[in-house]
């Protein structure tokens, strides 16, 4: 009987991007490392904004002045949850956008911290990542032991 052939299931894609394959000896954040995180960042942000638009259509077309107070109610909810949403990712377009200048300033996926290589797979994971996994680790150590979580 013929052994079948392997088949390589592509990569998950992240926007629209599949993730950022290094080659063995390639320099850590080199110029088409920054290129793949720049265009992935803008591709997630336009989601971003794409959505923010979808809210403010839905909620305008949405809005009704119901009888019924459980209905109002209801369906003020529905708005608050989503306009918390929305806030949300008002602040992470924002940490988008600073990130975005990392990348110009060439201080991209290095720690802020303790100035190692962040890595190219967390970078995959959490694009606007600041902190390398040790020091992100101790912060949320830090965080449990402040808030006594």
């Amino acid at each position: 009987m013929p052994r079948k052939k392997a088949v390589k299931t592509p990569p998950a894609m992240i926007h629209g991007y599949a993730p950022y394959n290094a080659k063995k000896g390639e320099e850590y954040m080199n110029e088409k490392q920054r290129e793949h995180f720049k265009l992935l960042l803008l591709a997630w942000k336009q989601e971003l904004m794409e959505e923010v638009d979808r809210t403010v259509t839905h909620m305008k077309d949405e809005a009704a002045n119901f009888a019924d107070p459980s209905d109002r109610a209801t369906q003020e909810e529905e708005f608050s949850l989503e306009l918390r949403a929305r806030d949300r990712e008002r602040k992470l377009i924002k940490k988008i956008d600073s990130t975005m200048e990392l990348i110009d300033a060439d201080d991209y996926g290095f720690c802020s911290q303790c100035g190692v290589d962040i890595g190219i797979r967390r970078l995959e994971a959490r694009p606007t990542a600041t902190l390398c996994v040790d020091c992100k680790t101790l912060d949320e150590i830090k965080e449990k032991q402040i808030t006594g979580g």
